[in-house]
């Protein structure tokens, strides 16, 4: 499972249980940071190809 997936469902778990909810933003923010880094990355790497 991709780090930023797990991130985001961890964040999200932590918003609908109600704890943790600031750290639950965080989490899900830097998995959504991850993600976009991760598609930047992947998609530099295709056109180098």
């Amino acid at each position: 499972m991709p780090a930023w997936l797990l991130l985001i469902i961890v964040g999200v778990v932590l918003l609908i249980l109600g704890v943790a909810i600031t750290a639950a933003k965080f989490l899900i923010w830097i998995g959504i940071a991850v993600l976009v880094v991760s598609l930047i990355m992947g998609l530099a790497r295709r056109s180098r190809v």
